[in-house]
């Protein structure tokens, strides 16, 4: 079997954010979330990473990330460019939003040679849940079953504005069905979730979610190629400015059309992430107490 590949994605410059958030100190010593992420995935054991970036922050995230890095894995880098389309298929006029998280790893097609995870680098997703992925990967497993970290609702919710989950109904240990809602907000213990800014409906805090905390087998990779088409001719007549290919989209379809198995890690680790500017403190906070608390050094893999 081939050593499993951490693929992170780090090529969104953060719109609600307002910045490069990928590269972002969370710490007094300078470390990002994703250094974070690569510490706890190395424990685990992963020694492969793919590095999903665009172009034209290839060299600052280099510099951030990418060189130290490189010391403790083989790294790999994947270009995603909303011009990458298949053939017979143009960029929209217009169109400067990238194409989506499925879209994104569908770069990695040609690179990432064997099982692999996914995760968001602007996401600190807890030591759990990379021995999770890890755990899973490193098992002989046929090339179309795959697994899920799925997190509490309440666990995954920020105080400073909405989020985007992917909402899960899970069966005997498997993913049945997961619907993406874009606009969630934080009600106590709870949340609530839109469609339209007017009309809500209330989520329990104990949900199971994606986090995009993905492990896939190989043939995740041929699944994204093969169903592109089809997505772009269903949604570029009806939104081609800001269509996005979800990568739950992808894998919600083939488990309805039974091509793969999605088989899900629970995980009640707390998430922390940078949606929102104001949301930095409470992540700096957060990492601090875990430091103080003897599960981080002061020093990751610098």
């Amino acid at each position: 079997m081939r050593e499993p590949t951490l693929v992170i994605l780090a090529a969104g410059m953060g719109s609600r954010f307002g910045g490069l958030k990928q590269i972002m100190a969370v710490d007094d010593f300078g470390h990002a979330i994703i250094d974070f992420s690569l510490y706890d995935a190395y424990r685990a054991g992963f020694r492969r990473v793919a590095f999903i970036i665009k172009k034209e922050i290839e060299a600052d995230f280099k510099a951030a990330v990418g060189c130290r890095a490189e010391k403790y894995f083989d790294v790999q880098y994947v270009f995603q460019s909303i011009d990458r389309l298949p053939e017979g298929y143009a960029l929209p006029e217009g169109r400067v939003k990238p194409w989506g998280t499925g879209h994104a790893v569908l770069c990695c097609r040609g690179i990432v040679d064997g099982p692999f995870a996914v995760i968001n680098a602007d996401d600190f997703y807890g030591p759990g849940a990379y021995r999770a992925l890890y755990d899973f990967l490193a098992a002989d497993r046929p090339a179309n079953e795959h697994a899920m970290v799925a997190y509490l609702l309440r666990n995954t919710v920020t105080e400073n504005g909405y989020v985007s989950r992917g909402i899960c109904q899970v069966e005997d240990g498997l993913l049945s069905d997961v619907v993406e809602r874009v606009h969630i907000e934080k009600r106590g213990e709870d949340a609530a979730y839109t469609e339209d800014g007017e009309h809500w409906v209330s989520l329990p805090g104990d949900t199971q979610v994606s986090m995009n905390c993905w492990a896939f087998g190989p043939a995740m990779l041929d699944e994204l190629y093969a169903r592109f088409p089809k997505w772009l001719d269903e949604n570029l007549p009806v939104n081609p400015l800001k269509a996005e290919y979800f990568l739950p989209f992808v894998a919600n379809a083939c488990i309805q059309d039974g091509s793969a198995a999605v088989r899900v890690l629970p995980c009640h680790e707390q998430w922390y992430g940078m949606t929102y500017k104001e949301d930095l403190q409470s992540v700096s906070a957060a990492l601090k107490r875990m430091r103080e608390q003897g599960v981080y050094p002061e020093k990751l893999l610098d």
